[in-house]
C-alpha cells in the first residue's frame, strides 16, 4: 500500500513539475511572440508533453532490453527520435557534441599523466 501511494505521489509532482515548465515556456513565448496562452491551452500542452515522455520513457525501456543491456544507451535515444527528423538531428548534433568534449577530456587527462611521469622521472 506504502509503495502505491509513494507512486502516486510522485506520479503528480512530476506532471506538476510538467505543467510549471510548460507554463514558463509558453510564457515566455508568449511574450517574445505578443501571443498569450489559456490555461487550458497550457494544461493540454502539458499533458500531451507527459504522456509523450512517458511513451518515451517505456520505448527506451524496451531498447536497452532488446539489445540485453539494463542502460539506456545514446544509440537508443537515436532510436526514439528517428521518427522526428528535426529531433533526430538535434540528438545526433549533441552525441557528437558529447562524444568530443569526452575525447577531449580524455586528451586533457592523458596529458597530466604524461607531464607527471616526467616530472616523477626527472625528480630520479
Amino acid at each position: 500500500m506504502k509503495m502505491s501511494v509513494d507512486k502516486d505521489e510522485t506520479l503528480q509532482r512530476l506532471k506538476a513539475a510538467v505543467h510549471y515548465t510548460v507554463g514558463r515556456l509558453c510564457q515566455k513565448t508568449g511574450e517574445d511572440h505578443r501571443r498569450e496562452f489559456s490555461r487550458q491551452v497550457i494544461a493540454a500542452i502539458a499533458e500531451t508533453t507527459f504522456r509523450q515522455c512517458d511513451i518515451f520513457a517505456k520505448d527506451l525501456e524496451a531498447f536497452a532490453r532488446h539489445a540485453k543491456r539494463s542502460t539506456v544507451t545514446t544509440d537508443d535515444v537515436k532510436l526514439v527520435a528517428r521518427r522526428s527528423t528535426a529531433l533526430s538531428i538535434y540528438i545526433q548534433n549533441k552525441s557528437e557534441e558529447l562524444n568530443q568534449e569526452q575525447k577531449d577530456l580524455k586528451k586533457k587527462n592523458t596529458g597530466k599523466r604524461k607531464s607527471r611521469e616526467t616530472e616523477e622521472e626527472s625528480r630520479e
